[in-house]
């Protein structure tokens, strides 16, 4: 069962976006993002979402470089809906290669190209 404690928050910045056809005639929209996670250190992502502009769905693979040096990689799925011009609010579940997994809530600001938010206990 999820868990309504906060561990921590995220920062990423959009480096660069790639559109690619799905299927059925959609849309991909694969976006690497770079930045940092209470907990994670450096981080670099690689996120796609499938939808339009004012819902849809997501993936994510992420690397992310610790303090101490060591690495942790993730993957998860969410979902994205519009909250006002340029905004999305964000909700997924990841797993983390150390076994545990996390729940991030957060908001993209697509003129800005952030994406902020908090981080749960999975």
């Amino acid at each position: 069962m999820a868990s309504d404690k906060a561990i921590g928050e995220f920062s990423l910045k959009s480096i660069t976006a790639t559109i690619i056809p799905g299927p059925g005639g959609s849309q991909l929209s694969q976006v690497n993002s770079e930045g940092t996670g209470t907990g994670f250190g450096a981080s670099f992502l690689t996120t796609t979402f499938v939808g339009g502009g004012k819902d849809g769905t997501f993936s994510l693979k992420w690397v992310s470089y610790l303090d101490t040096g060591d690495g942790l990689t993730g993957s998860g799925q969410g979902t994205y809906e519009s909250i006002g011009k340029n905004r999305w609010r964000t909700v997924n579940v990841a797993e983390v290669s150390d076994g545990h997994r996390i729940r991030a809530e957060g908001e993209i600001d697509l003129a800005a190209r952030s994406w902020k938010g908090t981080l749960f206990e999975g």
